[in-house]
């Protein structure tokens, strides 16, 4: 039976219902990117932007006979971006509705501030100079560059990092720790957990320094990326300095060749390391998964959670299966963001406009990844005992060291070690053997008494070569 045709809508609830899982179920994971990917935090970007574009010009009196503005002054225009509030978003989306114009209203609500800090008469001189000759990318894509930074620096690389030392940590603790490897889904030559972990820690932190050495690149330079305007109105300026300058002044790289827009490579250089970081991260939520279901790891009981509505007995591995799918769609958000935002009809086409408010969707689902893989791991205590259980099932897996053994005397000139790897293949191919068959393998094979001594002592367990010793390659992790 389909919904009831009349029924109350949701969409004209109050307060407002989240279309999406980030502005509503997992808001409280994300919500430090709503100071800086939304699109009030656009606002105040741009915000910044023209302000501190007036006070470059006036300050270093690039437009000659202009005035001047008072250290006080400046401050007051200074504190309209931290002050930046509900009313002043109001307010702009008052003036947006007027002007249709996001950008242009941004200029409006700054010119009205100014001649409250300065008064009608300068503030009606000094207005001019408010987004002079500027085009409304000249504004979007500094705006965009310095709130991408923040949200980066500031919020997804703190957090990102903080999970890469959790994991590190947990490596260095279970380094010792022997584990049956998998190779193919077959059991292979015994590692140690903690090495396998420090073999993600080590991909992931390889990512991060990429990300933390991302540069984050703004232009002026107005309608076509030719300072036209610039130079007409005041042909003396030395506009490409003026340019700099003031992108350096945001901390951002200048950019000094482009069209109306910023080319965007930054960006999809950025997306494409913060994806190759996802999906990393997504491998290991799904051997996390594996290892969970295997037993060798167990989860923590007694938080009070739900395992299954129906089966009382089960604690399910949500937190990495979560992890798992948004992981899926922050890759796929970067993904189209880092491959369409390279592209720009001619000199300018509008499309990079909306894909841009998609970055914090993008970096949301990936922070909420990061959340849920963080609390996943902090719930899990290692069972040696079940890693241990299953190594001595697996006896066979010590075919490789007594057939390298026999290799290495074969070598030396030592008689009877032929076909080592084809004897050992007949004894241990597609059955299970144990130590007592094992040992008396060795036994007959006429190895000289230290390396037969030394390959009947050999364990599952201990055949884990210097697995322990390269965990310490993530000193510093």
């Amino acid at each position: 039976m389909p919904l009831p045709a009349a029924r109350t809508p949701l969409s004209e609830l109050t307060p407002t219902i989240a279309l999406g899982p980030l502005d509503g179920r997992y808001r409280g994971a994300v919500a430090p990117l709503v100071d800086h990917l939304s699109e009030a935090a656009l606002n105040r970007a741009r915000l910044h932007v023209e302000v501190e574009w007036l006070l470059h010009l006036v300050t270093h009196e690039v437009v000659p006979g202009s005035g001047s503005l008072s250290e006080a002054e400046a401050a007051a225009l200074r504190a309209l971006v931290p002050d930046f509030d509900a009313a002043a978003i109001e307010e702009l989306r008052q003036i947006e509705a007027e002007t249709v114009h996001d950008v242009k209203a941004v200029e409006y609500y700054l010119r009205r501030r100014l001649t409250t800090v300065v008064g009608e008469d300068r503030g009606a001189s000094l207005g001019e100079l408010v987004h002079f000759a500027c085009t409304s990318e000249d504004v979007n894509n500094t705006s965009y560059a310095v709130m991408v930074q923040g949200a980066v620096t500031q919020v997804w690389l703190p957090r990102a990092t903080a999970l890469v030392g959790q994991l590190a940590g947990m490596a260095r603790d279970l380094a010792e720790v022997p584990l049956l490897a998998h190779t193919h889904g077959q059991p292979a030559t015994p590692t140690t957990m903690g090495k396998e972990l420090a073999v993600l820690a080590h991909r992931l932190g390889r990512q991060l320094a990429r990300v933390a050495g991302a540069a984050y690149l703004g232009k002026l330079n107005g309608a076509t990326g030719t300072y036209g305007a610039h130079v007409v109105a005041v042909p003396d300026a030395d506009w490409q300095h003026v340019s700099r300058s003031f992108v350096e002044h945001l901390g951002l790289t200048w950019n000094p060749l482009t069209t109306q827009i910023e080319s965007h490579d930054w960006q999809a250089e950025l997306y494409a390391d913060v994806a190759r970081f996802n999906r990393i991260l997504h491998n290991l939520a799904t051997d996390m998964w594996t290892y969970i279901s295997m037993g060798y790891f167990a989860q923590v009981r007694g938080q009070g959670t739900v395992g299954s509505s129906t089966m009382p007995h089960k604690v399910n591995p949500i937190r990495f299966e979560n992890a798992e799918a948004n992981l899926e769609v922050s890759t796929a958000l970067l993904d189209v963001l880092a491959a369409t935002l390279v592209t720009s009809r001619l000199q300018r086409d509008l499309t990079d406009s909306s894909m841009q408010r998609n970055i914090g969707t993008a970096l949301g689902h990936s922070l909420l990844a990061l959340d849920n893989v963080s609390r996943g791991l902090a719930g899990l205590d290692a069972v040696p005992e079940a890693m241990a259980r299953d190594l001595d099932a697996n006896w066979e897996v010590l075919a490789e060291p007594i057939q390298s053994v026999m290799r290495a005397l074969a070598a030396r000139g030592v008689e009877g070690m032929t076909n080592p790897y084809e004897r050992l293949k007949e004894l241990t191919r597609g059955r299970r053997i144990g130590q007592v068959e094992l040992v008396a393998f060795v036994r007959g094979l006429g190895l000289p008494p230290e390396e037969e001594e030394r390959l009947v002592a050999l364990t599952p367990a201990t055949y884990t070569g210097i697995a322990a010793e390269l965990v310490d390659h993530l000193e510093g992790a």
